[in-house]
């Protein structure tokens, strides 16, 4: 090999380039929303790669839109103020005290340093709420819980927890035409005014059914789904993710996520992704090249 010939290292680079060029040239000019929650918020090193993916994303031409949770650090401010939260199922039963901190937690703190990572990045990136511009409109959400010993079904009261009902796209649309990512906080107001604290995910599907999203990804703590071997499941659709709810493959928590993948691809969503946000570039792994990295939901 002469002293100018290539090194193997930057040979595999290139192989990778032109393994990713059919998905820059499918994706350019499309939309992908991405839910960034979990764990991997709170840690710096995964929220400077996540910043750059996204950042990555807008130079290849896709138009991104995040969406944000924040459940622990909530949780963890919760406590520093010493206000008590009550659980029904799992669900944080949010009164009006929870609600208070909800917002000012993920509206302010998250949302904007999840911009400045952004946009030290390299990105333009703006900080907005549901409540920005009535982008997102609630409702008081319900939820019910069967008794152990009856059997009985009841409805829980999770206080200010709302699902979103409508989402008017117009603020999104103004921010990606001027070149901007939006970074939106799960936070909306009802009809009458009341603020409601909406669950990430749920409001990350809404929106990306309201925009024409050609991509919907969950960033979560887990590899994605999982078969009873363990092994990953990589495609699936509604019929088969039913069958896997009623043998008991999939439960818990990764329930209310594949019911929110399959309502998104339902109402015209390309496709849904759950990724482990745990994982250093994990959506460029799944959008870029043949492997993928998570578990792909297709109407």
């Amino acid at each position: 090999m002469s002293e100018n010939a290539p090194s193997p290292a930057a040979l595999a680079k290139t192989a990778t380039l032109i393994e990713a060029l059919p998905y820059l040239q499918r994706y350019a000019g499309e939309i992908f929303v991405v839910k960034y929650g979990g764990h991997a918020m709170g840690d710096p090193e995964l929220a400077r790669d996540f910043a750059e993916d996204i950042v990555l994303l807008k130079a290849c031409g896709i138009r991104p839109v995040v969406v944000h949770g924040g459940g622990p650090q909530i949780g963890a401010m919760l406590k520093r103020l010493d206000i008590q939260s009550r659980f029904v199922d799992g669900l944080r039963v949010t009164d009006a005290a929870t609600a208070e901190v909800a917002e000012m937690v993920l509206a302010g703190s998250i949302n904007k340093e999840l911009v400045g990572w952004i946009n030290g990045a390299g990105g333009c990136a703006a900080g907005v709420s549901g409540k920005d511009a009535g982008l997102v409109l609630a409702a008081k959400a319900t939820r019910t819980t069967r008794d152990a010993g009856s059997n009985i079904e009841r409805e829980v009261d999770l206080g200010f927890v709302g699902d979103p009902v409508a989402v008017d796209r117009r603020l999104i649309d103004v921010l990606i035409g001027a070149g901007i990512t939006p970074v939106i906080a799960p936070v909306a107001a009802g009809a009458d005014g009341t603020t409601y604290n909406v669950n990430a995910d749920t409001m990350a599907g809404a929106v990306a059914a309201a925009i024409g999203a050609a991509r919907l990804f969950l960033l979560t703590d887990v590899a994605g789904v999982l078969g009873k071997d363990g092994a990953l499941l990589t495609d699936l659709d509604p019929r088969r993710i039913a069958a896997l709810i009623d043998d008991g493959t999939i439960s818990g928590g990764m329930i209310p996520k594949l019911e929110t993948c399959v309502a998104a691809v339902g109402a015209g969503v390309g496709a849904a992704v759950i990724l482990d946000g745990r994982v250093p570039h994990a959506m460029l792994l799944e959008i870029f090249t043949r492997e993928g990295a998570g578990t792909l939901v297709r109407a």
